[in-house]
């Protein structure tokens, strides 16, 4: 599964970049957080910002209630007119994005311009988030992805995923990152790396966790629920309610109930 063609239609930078040298499409997550030092460092040798932020708690200082990692409460209703970046949490965050009180963001995280990140959304870290997306309502997203104009405003579960431009995630839908595991794994500790059946062929993704990779204008209904390892192709419709099991569906795939037929657009 090399052909990011299947997934996304001109990528922009840092998308790009990121790609570059992967030879399967899961791979950027593999490396996350080293990109995303990179790419913090980028930011901050280049352009201006602000490196102080208003309105916000850390967990600088207060090593008792973060166990997890460094990052900030949002206690303020917060509009950014310029970028900043808190260098000792390891967040970079856009100009014109909006921040409601009770949101939660962890380092390494780059958000970018014009985001909306509303009320008790949790960024765990290992976020890389584009322009004019919105992380909503109790959403939690961890290593994962997401590029420009992405949506996920409502209940929704984010791990281990890559997501392209122009997606929507319904209300209550949720990308799942861990499959079930056998007694033996968890009384030893270990967890069994994903395989993943295309053509024909068993491939292991090398990944004890992995959500799913999703492309261009995949519209993901209410409620629905992909499987660790899922592939949907760009422009790929899920019915609301539906389990999607890991595998790969081609672009313009419509996945609907068995008992309902799709219909063409």
């Amino acid at each position: 599964m090399k052909d990011l063609n299947l997934f996304f239609s001109n990528l922009s930078e840092p998308f790009r970049e990121i790609f570059s040298n992967c030879e399967r499409v899961w791979d950027p997550l593999k490396t996350l957080g080293p990109l995303l030092e990179k790419l913090l460092q980028q930011k901050a040798e280049s352009g201006s910002y602000v490196s102080h932020l208003q309105g916000i708690k850390t967990t600088l200082g207060s090593p008792s209630y973060h166990r997890g990692g460094k990052g900030l409460y949002v206690e303020d209703w917060i509009d950014l007119a310029e970028p900043i970046y808190l260098k000792e949490l390891d967040i970079f965050i856009g100009k014109g994005t909006q921040l409601e009180p009770s949101a939660i963001i962890k380092g390494p995280s780059i958000i970018g311009e014009n985001c909306d990140i509303r009320q008790g959304a949790y960024i765990r870290g290992n976020a890389l988030i584009g322009n004019h997306c919105t992380i909503g309502h109790t959403t939690e997203l961890k290593n994962s992805i997401l590029m420009d104009h992405t949506e996920a405003g409502h209940f929704n579960y984010i791990g281990d995923s890559i997501i392209g431009r122009h997606v929507n995630l319904g209300a209550g839908s949720k990308l799942a990152n861990l499959q079930f595991r056998s007694v033996d794994e968890k009384l030893k500790g270990y967890i069994n790396p994903i395989r993943i059946l295309l053509d024909s062929e068993t491939m292991d993704t090398g990944m004890e966790k992995l959500g799913a990779v999703i492309g261009d204008n995949v519209e993901i209904g209410c409620n629905a629920i992909v499987s660790p390892g899922a592939l949907i192709g760009k422009d790929v419709w899920v019915y609301p309610g539906l389990t999607v099991p890991k595998g790969y569906y081609p672009a313009k795939a419509r996945l609907v109930p068995k008992e309902r037929k799709p219909r063409s657009l």
